[in-house]
């Protein structure tokens, strides 16, 4: 899991200073960022995105209700995939029943699964935050399902919505375009 620097130092960042609050996205796209997994999310149809959200403020923000989603230039919304839809995917279930038996019975056994250390990276990469600290960032991965997008960031835009103050109101949207990620100059971040 990559140290969280604050979310401004982050070329895809998207900051509301009445609020006090910044987000950032870090795709990794990269094979030389991706190798920080020992799964290839990659070659398994999802994009890893490291989602950091700075409170510069005194008061505690909420995560509960937050709604991250990438719309990709096509207006394809990506919704992250949860904890269920990466173990099913990475799994790579397999009927047995595809080749014929002599006899006439039902075979519907299913093999496959994730190993044990797949499962803690991923328990361990997801972001779980429920609320950012005064002063303090959470951070985490989001895996987004890229299956049948060929080239999901040029033109994608990142969106944050469903972050809470201390006293339950909403802030404004978070807007991230991911041209800011793609044209940064090459800092160790891409």
């Amino acid at each position: 899991m990559p140290v969280a620097q604050p979310a401004r130092t982050y070329p895809a960042h998207d900051e509301h200073p009445l609020e006090k609050v910044v987000v950032a996205v870090d795709p990794y796209d990269l094979e030389e960022k991706a190798s920080i997994f020992t799964v290839n999310y990659r070659k398994n149809d999802y994009l890893p995105v490291f989602f950091v959200i700075t409170n510069e403020g005194d008061q505690p923000v909420s995560l509960v209700n937050m709604k991250p989603q990438l719309n990709t230039k096509d207006r394809s919304k990506l919704l992250p995939a949860t904890t269920d839809d990466l173990l099913r995917r990475l799994s790579h279930p397999a009927r047995s029943d595809t080749s014929p038996l002599p006899y006439p019975l039902p075979r519907k056994e299913v093999k496959g699964g994730v190993s044990r250390k797949t499962s803690d990276e991923i328990e361990r990469a997801e972001f779980a935050a429920k609320a950012v600290e005064p002063h303090s960032s959470a951070r985490g991965f989001l895996f987004f399902d890229i299956q049948d997008i060929r080239n999901p960031l040029p033109g994608a835009t990142f969106y944050l919505m469903g972050v809470e103050d201390a006293k339950g109101n909403e802030l404004m949207y978070f807007e991230i375009p991911l041209e800011k990620y793609l044209s940064a100059p090459d800092s160790g971040k891409r």
